[in-house]
């Protein structure tokens, strides 16, 4: 698969995928972005390029790195297409290791997806939406408060779907909207519920919220190694933008 990405819109892309998943914290030094979410999932407590001219040496390697090892966290670095290639060498060079990679894709919406008539779709994330999550995306108890905290800083307008009984969901999803643009993020399944239609219910309700709020093009991030959710986007209409990887020590 090859990708011909293009600066300035991957730049906008990961401005509206910052705005979405917000972090508690954000940093910027020397072209980079650090972001800080006590430790709850890669992409709010990663190091992140701004621009190809960002400084890559081991003075700022050191210097982006130490607020979260004086945490007691191994840094994270979120390596898109606007990262120096020289810091993805550096960082081999000094031992690093990739440990995940994932597509940002893209579909256009035209209006033909439905809101499912048995999702529920709440404003803010309910009780039943959290612990849903907490469960079904084995949260440890002691990042529980701070997944928490993260979903109820997510911007709105927003919309936290789910499918099956309000206190114990089988299904959840969220959706972002960021002018004509929304945002597909967080979809869990039951491990008992799967593969039955609930995540392509769940996921085109989304399309059909954001478009009835103005949006006519759906975004997201799949972590390029889950054949069945790429699978899904496909049929969807998605198509990969760009990809980004994870390196730690």
């Amino acid at each position: 698969m090859s990708f011909a990405p293009d600066p300035a819109a991957i730049r906008a892309f990961e401005e509206r995928a910052f705005r979405a998943w917000p972090a508690f914290e954000t940093r910027d030094f020397a072209g980079w972005r650090q972001r800080f979410a006590d430790g709850y999932t890669k992409r709010s407590n990663s190091i992140n390029a701004l621009s190809a001219s960002a400084e890559v040496s081991a003075g700022a390697i050191a210097a982006l790195e130490a607020p979260y090892r004086a945490a007691g966290r191994m840094p994270a670095w979120r390596l898109s297409p606007l990262a120096p290639p020289a810091m993805a060498e550096e960082l081999r060079r000094l031992g690093y290791r990739e440990i995940e990679e994932s597509e940002v894709q893209l579909a256009q919406l035209d209006g033909s997806a439905t809101l499912d008539p048995e999702a529920h779709i709440e404003e803010a994330p309910g009780a039943g939406w959290i612990t849903a999550q907490q469960r079904h995306n084995n949260v440890a108890p002691a990042q529980r408060p701070a997944m928490e905290r993260l979903v109820r800083a997510v911007p709105a307008p927003a919309a936290f779907l789910s499918i099956g009984p309000a206190h114990d969901p089988l299904g959840c999803a969220l959706g972002v909207l960021d002018g004509d643009h929304v945002g597909l993020c967080d979809v869990i399944i039951a491990p008992a519920a799967r593969r039955q239609g609930l995540a392509r219910r769940l996921t085109e309700s989304v399309y059909a919220w954001g478009f009835a709020h103005g949006a006519r093009f759906a975004w997201l991030q799949v972590v390029a190694t889950n054949t069945p959710a790429k699978a899904l986007y496909a049929a969807q209409g998605f198509r990969p933008v760009y990809r980004y990887r994870y390196l730690v020590p």
